[in-house]
């Protein structure tokens, strides 16, 4: 990983020669408002507002602000305005879509619509990002938000995906640990059989542009003191870009457990798709909104 932390990745995207434009679906959300009219104040993007115009301005008067009115398109229903901010990043008009006042599966369902979507024919996958304090680089636990049960094929694809995000913002060799509970292969679990049986396919490159190992503990692709006392050696060990988990729910665990209670902060969006589509969880801070933003516009620079 190139980047450290955050800011340093902040401080990239304000360097980048372009301004990116987010298309926001649902824009009477004040939360999302706030995190997006940020990233306008701090020069990394421009703004396209699709949602109902009315509340929209209500919003932001309320804070205080003001946009030009022909970058607001009304939108009566969350589904229309779904379909308006996806139709905005098809015309060319956005370079990113991001999620405000819309239910997750009418958001979804104007993304992967057939005739006029998203899609590119690839799994879409969940990417997200930490800041961890005591790690020494930002890291990428997968998928702990779109696809449940993956299949050896899936988490495959699910590797491709996440290599070649990290690749459009510059960590040209991603090295990926798939995760087990034991750094060994057991006939009993098949976690480990599927992590020895991704890291064959890297080496025989049909996962190419990174470094696979697994099966591997966390705490082995997190630490090099611990993966030495072990006798586990890998260039992968205490230096993992990526934390390849072996089902939603391992991940989701693991990402929310960094972030509550070892202060790690998060940054996330859908791939696999024509563009990074920003979809945080209602539980999500303004912070996690405003890096969401920032991550996509580094991703787009790409």
């Amino acid at each position: 990983m190139v980047f450290a932390n955050f800011e340093e990745l902040i401080e990239h995207v304000k360097r980048a020669p372009n301004c990116r434009t987010v298309a926001v679906a649902g824009s009477n959300d004040s939360h999302t408002l706030e995190a997006v009219l940020r990233g306008v104040d701090e020069g990394i993007v421009n703004l396209l507002l699709a949602g109902d115009k009315e509340e929209t301005l209500a919003i932001l008067k309320a804070l205080g602000r003001t946009v030009p009115e022909d970058t607001i398109y009304h939108a009566a229903t969350p589904a229309e305005a779904c379909d308006c901010a996806v139709r905005l990043v098809l015309e060319g008009k956005a370079d990113f879509l991001m999620k405000g006042k819309a239910d997750t599966n009418i958001y979804l369902g104007a993304v992967i619509n057939k005739e006029h979507g998203l899609g590119t024919g690839r799994l879409m996958s969940h990417f997200s990002i930490l800041d961890v304090p005591s790690y020494h680089k930002l890291v990428v636990p997968v998928d702990g938000g779109m696809v449940p049960y993956p299949t050896l094929e899936q988490k495959k694809e699910i590797i491709l995906n996440t290599v070649d995000t990290l690749r459009s913002m510059g960590c040209d060799t991603p090295k990926v640990a798939v995760l087990a509970c034991a750094e060994k292969v057991n006939p009993k679990m098949p976690e480990t059989i599927e992590a020895n049986e991704l890291k064959q396919m890297n080496l025989r490159g049909e996962i190419p542009n990174c470094i696979v190992e697994g099966p591997i503990s966390y705490d082995c692709a997190m630490s090099h003191e611990i993966a030495e006392t072990k006798g586990f050696f890998s260039p992968v060990a205490g230096d993992a870009d990526v934390l390849l988990a072996p089902n939603i729910h391992a991940a989701n665990i693991l990402g929310k457990s960094l972030t509550v209670s070892s202060f790690a902060r998060m940054a996330g969006f859908i791939i696999g798709t024509k563009c990074p589509v920003v979809m945080t969880s209602r539980g999500a801070s303004a912070d996690e909104k405003f890096l969401s933003i920032v991550l996509a516009t580094a991703v787009t620079n790409g």
